[in-house]
């Protein structure tokens, strides 16, 4: 049969929010013959992530994505969307960049039989609907993005804090707000003029931004909502431990001590947990895991963040494959200092085979990157079926815990 009546098709369209499933057919195959499926993406510094699965064409020559399996490849079995989240880098030790929300990523997807691309397609994987605003803030100080929510609001507001390397992360900032919120995505090292190297973070920089927020006449209150991930998490535990106005905090594979950059507080200054390099090890393939390098918090209460002072509702995620640093241990820390103290104010998930950056749904997976403090390449654990399938519930479960403790007056838009 020819190839050029071979197709690819996505449903509902080639365009949809990045968060969302998309099925994969493609049509016009030899029925019964081999073809190979490959993806691709071209992130903002140029970096190539692909992946690809081995599929066998029905008796009418076509093959869906969402309901047959891969024979073999990136990965196997009938998964839907594992073109995309098992994209790897073609240069090692990288994680995908997307800087800019306002252009969608575009995923090609092509059919491919003995070498020869039959057919491709791309898809449009866009993260801001029609009418959503993209503010850039440079308020006094402040320095991050705000995304508000067409429609009718008031909105409930959240703060969004990523980590050391990322900056800030637009993508999560603008597909929760999506969802019918006004996030700040708010960076706090290294982006326009913020120091590279900062000798320490001052907490009343945060609280210059929650005030910002609360600010807004598209933010609803009294309470705001804080998501954190990484080193971010101990900055957002010491903001609803110190600051009025906060309702809702969730941490993801953070740690309950400060690390890093000494933390100053008025009067107060939280020291970087001190790391014990002696104990990092190496993988079988040459990089760092650096899991055990960070000490438990409860025996270096100078670094220890005061979570018990906090009124608000925690969400504690964690990965029990991380291998940036004992993330679940932290997690289940942070839950028993809490309950000690009479605070029954949190949720803990668990994810056992996931590694430490949980994204959105259907994020590629990033095994190692160069790490934003030792500047080696550093192993992040998990296994990447198991890691998908953790991002796909921590997701859906961030968007009932903001709008049960938040509130959620307005409705969110769900398709483009």
């Amino acid at each position: 049969m020819a190839s050029s009546q071979v197709r690819v098709r996505f449903l509902p369209g080639a365009r949809c929010f990045f968060d969302k499933p998309l099925q994969v057919k493609v049509e016009g195959l030899s029925p019964h013959k081999p073809v190979e499926l490959r993806s691709k993406v071209v992130d903002d510094r140029g970096i190539a992530f692909k992946a690809s699965a081995q599929y066998k064409a029905d008796e009418l020559g076509g093959v869906d994505v969402s309901r047959e399996a891969s024979l073999g490849g990136s990965y196997t079995g009938v998964e839907p969307m594992g073109l995309f989240w098992s994209m790897l880098p073609e240069t090692r030790h990288n994680k995908i960049l997307k800087k800019s929300v306002e252009s969608p990523m575009q995923v090609e997807i092509s059919a491919v039989q003995g070498g020869k691309v039959l057919a491709s397609e791309i898809s449009y994987r866009e993260f801001m609907p029609e009418g959503m605003r993209r503010i850039p803030v440079t308020e006094g100080r402040l320095r991050g993005v705000l995304f508000v929510p067409p429609g009718k609001g008031p909105f409930p507001g959240i703060v969004d804090l990523y980590t050391l390397g990322g900056r800030l992360s637009e993508p999560r900032a603008s597909l929760l707000s999506s969802k019918g919120f006004v996030v700040l995505a708010l960076a706090y090292i290294g982006y326009q003029g913020l120091p590279i190297k900062p000798t320490h973070l001052d907490l009343e920089y945060f609280q210059e931004a929650v005030e910002y927020l609360r600010g807004q006449s598209e933010v609803e209150g009294p309470g705001i909502g804080v998501i954190s991930i990484s080193h971010s998490g101990a900055v957002a535990m010491s903001m609803a431990s110190f600051f009025d106005g906060i309702s809702a905090t969730v941490c993801i594979n953070a740690c309950t001590g400060n690390t890093v950059i000494p933390l100053h507080y008025k009067d107060l200054i939280f020291p970087p947990l001190p790391l014990a390099w002696r104990r990092s090890r190496l993988t079988w393939s040459l990089i760092h895991n650096a899991r055990n390098l960070t000490p438990d918090p409860e025996n270096h209460k100078a670094s220890l963040i005061p979570i018990e002072r906090a009124t608000c509702q925690f969400l504690f995620a964690a990965s029990e494959g991380d291998l940036n640093w004992r993330s679940a241990f932290f997690a289940r820390r942070a839950a028993d200092r809490l309950k000690m103290h009479g605070r029954d104010t949190c949720s803990l998930v668990v994810y056992q085979k996931a590694g430490h950056f949980l994204e959105p749904p259907h994020m590629p997976f990033c095994p190692s990157s160069v790490h934003a403090v030792s500047g080696m390449p550093v192993a992040f654990g998990g296994e990447p079926k198991a890691h998908a399938e953790a991002q796909l519930d921590l997701w859906e479960r961030v968007q009932r815990f903001f709008k049960s403790h938040l509130g959620n007056k307005s409705s969110s838009q769900e398709s483009l």
